[in-house]
């Protein structure tokens, strides 16, 4: 089936070798990662680049140009997602790490006797920086979903203490989508704040953190450049801008202030303040680009489609002998287009680096920056994590991650179930060739 959005990505025809010195061309199935670049982002950069100066620092044309253009791609991000600039603060970060550690950062400045709700899901970017107050987390049911009974049950035992629920958009190891104004609604319903990490959900699916006067409204939002089609190393922090006014910066140095002597500092005011430095204006350019590149697309379209791609996927993936797919596999409307597996008798290792140098596909392996996650989905005990822990050097448990993106085609998953069909039914084969007893399989 002719895909009408490959040739809007750059590198699709791109040859790699396989083991046997045959050149085919790359199937990219790693897009949960980072995505590759929009043709349209790099034409940008390239033409840009004739006009780059540093923003808010000279009064000479390109300078300006460069401020000004900067200063206008808030609004561009802001009727992305669906909020007010007037209400809410746009920050720009590294990425969605970078913005979620800044926010914890600010926030434990304050409110030190008050817990965060944290989810049995989440990558360890939205779980490790919240560890340095009280956490708590929200509990999955047995396929791997959020527990939303749960939720209400930890924030009605809390008794107002909970000062933020922070939760992932979408889950990066089953793509599952959290039903977040749902969530939003129940956390302010117990005064709460919400935090959401877009990293996996912003590039793939329409979102509207909604108005301030909405009770399903999205209070924090964050997320990643480099998953969108623009990896020029630019993220995005929203938050209420009196989250920002009231605190001063993560990060300290060039224009984060007003004036300063030796004795005092006054700081600038959001966002400059929370923007140490020299911005990343390559980075923010390239952002802008992406999402009006998404836009002429739309949104729905590239879900509609990434929904096609994951039901043929999911439809021929559970027939294939000794494979284990996480998650529901019969009710997947709620699922983006990342797939989960294990083949029973080859370890998650192995299988990736067979689809690598026998079919060009490249996928991810290991626990994805969500070890605790894996560990529950994986049914992994407690006493044989401690058992790892004793041996630094010993293979982790994992899972093969196959995700897509609006440049894979229907023909690219053909080539992957073929190829997870011969690992299935040649498993001695493959054991032989491709298992290292000494490799370390780091999640």
């Amino acid at each position: 089936m002719f895909n009408k959005y490959r040739f809007l990505i750059a590198g699709v025809n791109t040859k790699v070798p396989l083991k046997n010195k045959k050149m085919v061309n790359y199937i990219n199935f790693d897009n949960a990662a980072t995505t590759p670049p929009f043709m349209s982002v790099l034409k940008e950069i390239l033409s840009f680049s004739n006009w780059y100066s540093s923003i808010h620092r000279g009064k000479g044309y390109k300078s300006q140009l460069s401020s000004d253009l900067y200063d206008e791609s808030r609004d561009i991000v802001a009727n992305f997602v669906g909020t007010d600039i007037n209400d809410k603060e746009i920050i720009y970060v590294k990425n969605a790490t970078e913005g979620i550690n800044m926010l914890s950062n600010i926030l434990s400045k304050d409110n030190n006797n008050s817990v965060v709700l944290s989810t049995c899901m989440e990558h360890h970017s939205n779980d490790l920086p919240w560890r340095k107050g009280n956490i708590d987390y929200v509990k999955i049911d047995n396929l791997g979903r959020l527990d939303l009974n749960d939720l209400e049950e930890k924030l009605i035992k809390y008794n107002g203490d909970v000062k933020l629920v922070t939760v992932t958009g979408v889950s990066n190891v089953t793509g599952y989508k959290n039903p977040i104004h749902k969530i939003a609604k129940i956390a302010h319903k117990y005064n709460s704040k919400i935090l959401v990490d877009g990293a996996q959900l912003v590039p793939h699916t329409k979102v509207n953190m909604k108005n301030i006067d909405s009770p399903e409204h999205i209070d924090y939002l964050v997320f990643s450049a480099h998953k969108m089609y623009a990896p020029f190393g630019s993220g995005v922090l929203i938050g209420p801008k009196s989250t920002f006014q009231n605190n001063g910066p993560d990060y300290v140095g060039g224009g984060t202030v007003d004036i300063v002597t030796h004795e005092t500092v006054i700081w600038a005011d959001p966002p400059d303040k929370d923007e140490a430095g020299t911005p990343n204006l390559m980075g923010v350019i390239a952002l802008t680009r992406a999402i009006k590149t998404l836009s002429l697309i739309n949104m729905k379209n590239l879900e509609k489609y990434e929904d096609n791609l994951l039901n043929y996927a999911m439809r021929f993936m559970k027939d294939i002998p000794d494979i284990k797919i996480y998650g529901d596999t019969d009710n997947i409307k709620d699922r983006t287009s990342i797939i989960p597996f294990n083949i029973e008798g080859i370890s998650h290792e192995a299988v990736a680096k067979i689809l690598s140098l026998e079919y060009g596909i490249g996928v991810r392996n290991g626990c994805f920056c969500a070890q605790p996650y894996i560990q529950n989905l994986l049914n992994v005990s407690k006493e044989e994590i401690k058992e790892k822990m004793l041996i630094p050097n010993s293979p982790k448990p994992g899972m093969v991650r196959v995700s897509f993106g609006i440049y894979n085609d229907f023909n690219e998953i053909d080539v992957l179930i073929k190829a997870l069909y011969k690992i299935a039914n040649n498993k001695q084969h493959y054991i032989d060739n491709y298992e290292d007893k000494n490799a370390i399989h780091r999640c």
